[in-house]
């Protein structure tokens, strides 16, 4: 369904999420409607493992270390993009785009059987102050504007922790579910 331009929610370890093909573009149009989002917002490329992550992003020594202890788990880093990062999904200025590798099963077989990072933002809708985390209520509140949800056992309650990479040092923009005390 990926491949053939869906829009699915689908638990991480950290809460549910919005995901489609990273070269879906009406597929990220869609979740920023969502989501209720304008066009600055940026994904995060979901990957399967470090050595897919490393194709989209550029890591010196430190950040390498550093990301690499931290993964799978429930972070988001903001890292220089490499070429493979289509420019729409970069940050305009800075070049940058946010990776995550999560720590859930299903979604590492998802992301490795698809063959590249799922384009992807958490499942938080407008006006709500927490993300959605049970199957069927996404279900029973989206199933118009979704073409699937995935209901694979218990996901976190809280998104990733953010840590921006983007001046050399790591800066925690978002405390969440992932320990910030490591990049501190």
């Amino acid at each position: 369904m990926l491949r053939e331009g869906a829009v699915i929610a689908y638990p991480t370890d950290s809460c549910y999420a919005l995901g489609c093909a990273l070269d879906n573009r009406e597929g990220a149009a869609r979740i920023r409607r969502i989501r209720g989002l304008d066009e600055r917002h940026h994904f995060t490329l979901v990957c399967d493992s470090f050595a897919q992550l490393g194709q989209f992003v550029q890591l010196d020594n430190a950040e390498f270390r550093a990301v690499k202890a931290a993964t799978p788990g429930a972070y988001t880093f903001v890292l220089p993009a490499t070429r493979e990062v289509p420019r729409r999904l970069a940050h305009p200025k800075k070049r940058t785009v946010g990776v995550r590798i999560p720590d859930h099963p299903f979604v590492r077989a998802l992301v490795r059987e698809l063959g590249e990072p799922l384009l992807s933002s958490t499942l938080l809708l407008p006006g709500e102050e927490e993300p959605m985390t049970e199957g069927w209520e996404i279900k029973e509140r989206l199933d118009k504007v979704l073409d699937a949800v995935v209901d694979a056992g218990s996901c976190g309650i809280e998104p990733t922790t953010v840590v921006d990479w983007s001046d050399g040092v790591p800066e925690i923009t978002r405390v969440g579910a992932g320990d910030p005390a490591r990049f501190e």
